[in-house]
């Protein structure tokens, strides 16, 4: 199978050669910058330099996945939020302090949204990547969901008080940004995607799994009837007590952090919707080496995950050879306990990546 099949066909919950190695969110570091010659903060806003970039999730990492929206805030962006586009060791981030809405009537999707720089930026790396690997690796967007805009333009906490002091207003912030997701959506699905991650941060960190069900489900599951491509719902931290609401949006998967046990995980979802994960960042891939990768991809794969890749966007000094461990332990895997498998306590040495 070519990767692109592989992704797609996991996607679908269909027969595979082996589990693709995915990335629905961002795999850049500071030495695949340097590789590229496609640094942050340009990386963000020039789509030759995004699409160099992303390319080398597949030329030097192995994986069957390209994903070229590093940030979280290019919509905030072209909404009117105040952005600081941080440096080549940092990540963007959205000022708040001054919050662009106080209220639902505050929210305006610019007539020109499609063609504000930072959204063309977008949709123009797409195009590029479509034309070198469109027919060969898995291209995935990014548009961000609604409940995630909302912190940007409310700020984070005024946002998190409104649901709880005022949930009507709540719900119609909400349906007027997930119009901007679905526009944001169906364009790079125009510029070539064959799959788009929708982050939406209402995590068991800051929210009720009873928010979820409330504020979200619904929402998510119009957004699955109205973009035509398989959709990866991505949410950070605990969500063990919302994957029984998730499963039932009909999205194609949910790219799930790594506090969630992937055998509980897959008990929880059971066939309804595929996982992507869940290899821990700030500890095993960035402290740690690759026998520890291996030891946690496999841990994934007994549990029956169907893609396997990082848990979100990763630490920009991740070292290249835990990252590189992902794609060499998954062709390794001899499957289910008790069989033939590779030896996890071997050290793995960096070598040729797969394609």
């Amino acid at each position: 199978m070519t990767s692109r099949q592989r992704v797609l066909n996991a996607l679908g919950r269909r027969p595979v050669d082996r589990a693709p190695v995915s990335n629905p969110t961002s795999v850049a570091t500071v030495d695949l910058m340097d590789l590229a010659d496609a640094a942050f903060p340009e990386a963000h806003r020039r789509p030759e330099l995004m699409a160099r970039l992303a390319a080398t999730g597949h030329t030097v990492l192995g994986f069957d996945s390209l994903m070229p929206v590093f940030s979280i805030v290019q919509e905030a962006s072209a909404l009117g939020c105040s952005v600081d586009w941080g440096d080549k060791r940092s990540w963007p981030t959205v000022r708040t302090q001054d919050p662009l809405c106080r209220a639902p009537e505050d929210i305006r999707i610019p007539s020109g949204f499609l063609n504000h720089p930072d959204i063309r930026c977008v949709l123009d790396a797409i195009r590029i990547l479509k034309r070198q690997y469109g027919d060969t690796k898995a291209i995935i967007g990014k548009a961000m969901g609604p409940w995630t805009t909302s912190y940007h333009c409310f700020g984070l906490e005024p946002f998190l008080l409104m649901t709880v002091d005022d949930p009507a207003m709540t719900r119609r912030c909400l349906a007027r940004l997930k119009e901007m997701t679905v526009l944001f959506a169906l364009a790079q699905v125009e510029a070539g995607a064959d799959a788009l991650t929708l982050p939406d941060h209402a995590t068991g960190d800051l929210v009720r799994a009873s928010y979820y069900a409330d504020f979200l489900l619904d929402i998510h599951r119009e957004m699955r009837e109205r973009i035509p491509v398989p959709i990866i719902l991505h949410i950070c931290g605990r969500t063990l007590d919302r994957m029984n609401y998730i499963a039932q949006t009909g999205m194609a998967a949910f790219h799930f952090d790594s506090k969630n046990p992937p055998r509980e995980s897959m008990r929880i979802v059971r066939d309804r919707i595929a996982l992507v994960g869940n290899v821990n960042n700030p500890v095993t891939l960035l402290r740690r080496g690759p026998a520890d990768v291996r030891r946690e991809v496999f841990e994934n794969l007994d549990a029956g995950v169907q893609l396997i890749g990082p848990e979100c966007a990763i630490p920009l000094d991740t070292p290249l050879a835990n990252l590189q461990e992902i794609p060499r332990a998954v062709r390794e895997w001899r499957g289910p306990p008790g069989t033939l498998r590779a030896d996890l306590t071997q050290t793995v040495t960096p070598g040729d990546t797969p394609g």
